[in-house]
């Protein structure tokens, strides 16, 4: 469910999947995640490779450096808990200043911005999507997707590194998300009908509802653990 939701948005497979893992396996966790979202945005990258904002990629990479090395002290010094309420309800702000607005100004300091709360969240939390979303919801679909994909790739790519220096990356983790690829792959497939709809002028629409189903999932895990 987490690769249809991505597949046709762009983002959303944190918020799908990581809640679930979290219940079943928490000691897997956020390993587990990084590794279907290390694997998911290659397939996007396969399709609509030529939709990608290079300049933008590059403040979003610029700015998830040094978010993604704060996300793994997090991990290892504060509760991720209490981050994921705090990161839900600026969240769900951001939501509403978009729905409200005509779309949120994309340049490189907001790009930028994007990517450093991105880095932090989905290191800690392996949510990390909303905030890049947010910023490039006015955009079309394909150049989200694309945008997205290569930035997710990276990311993810860095969230392993960090989490392995911080001997936070154990073996079950790896193997546990391994086990997911299969269906990582049939919902990216499944995902196609979806995204053709979203690509009809609802990409948008789409974009808000999944950042503040991302929002609440923080903060109701925060909330009850």
């Amino acid at each position: 469910m987490g690769a249809v939701v991505q597949g046709a948005v762009g983002f959303g497979l944190g918020l799908v999947a990581a809640p679930v893992i979290a219940m079943l396996e928490p000691s897997a966790m956020p390993g587990a995640i990084q590794v279907v979202n290390v694997t998911l945005p290659l397939f996007t990258i396969l399709g609509e490779w030529r939709g990608v904002d290079w300049r933008g990629l590059g403040f979003a990479v610029l700015g998830r450096v040094p978010g993604s090395l704060l996300g793994g002290l997090v991990v290892v010094y504060v509760s991720t808990r209490m981050l994921g309420v705090l990161v839900g309800v600026m969240v769900l702000l951001a939501v509403a200043l978009t729905a409200w607005a005509a779309a949120v100004p994309r340049n490189r300091a907001t790009i930028t911005g994007a990517g450093f709360v991105s880095g932090i969240t989905g290191t800690a939390t392996g949510i990390g999507g909303p905030p890049m979303a947010l910023v490039y919801s006015g955009a079309k679909g394909p150049q989200i997707r694309a945008t997205l994909a290569v930035f997710f790739l990276l990311s993810a790519a860095q969230s392993l590194v960090v989490l392995a220096a911080l001997d936070r990356l154990p073996a079950r983790s790896l193997v546990f998300g391994a086990t997911l690829l299969p269906f990582l792959v049939a919902g990216f497939l499944a995902s196609g009908p979806l995204r053709r709809y979203l690509d009809g002028g609802r990409i948008r629409t789409g974009i808000l509802c999944v950042a503040a189903l991302s929002a609440l999932t923080l903060i109701l895990h925060g909330n009850l653990g």
